[in-house]
């Protein structure tokens, strides 16, 4: 296993429930090595972060080590199946369990900020 690779998979590992479930594969081309990382439905808040904030370290981390080969690698992580769920006009995210009203009409902003205020 490569040391970019085997890097992925021991912090993936630390940090999701079900570390069985990880599968990583590697591939090369002329853009350079491409990550790609399935995980558990459960895991995928925890591999994401907030704001995605966990998911762009691991990125950075992975070019790092990919500087150490002169090598430029890059990780896509696919969503698994039954990430999300739809039911009709209403939508399951994974990650909180929270339904949330989807609408077919775009918000207006001040809708839209009104949303995010606690």
């Amino acid at each position: 296993m490569h040391d970019d690779q085997q890097f992925l998979e021991t912090v993936v590992k630390a940090l999701v429930d079900h570390p069985e479930s990880v599968k990583i594969s590697r591939t090369v081309d002329e853009m350079g090595v491409l990550l790609t990382l399935d995980v558990h439905a459960e895991d995928m808040g925890k591999i994401i972060g907030r704001s995605g904030n966990t998911a762009k370290a691991v990125r950075t981390l992975l070019r790092v080590v990919g500087m150490k080969h002169d090598a430029r690698v890059n990780l896509k992580i696919n969503e698994p199946e039954g990430g999300r769920v739809i039911h009709g006009d209403k939508t399951e995210s994974f990650d909180d369990g929270k339904e949330e009203e989807v609408s077919a009409e775009p918000k207006s902003l001040d809708d839209a900020i009104d949303d995010l205020k606690i």
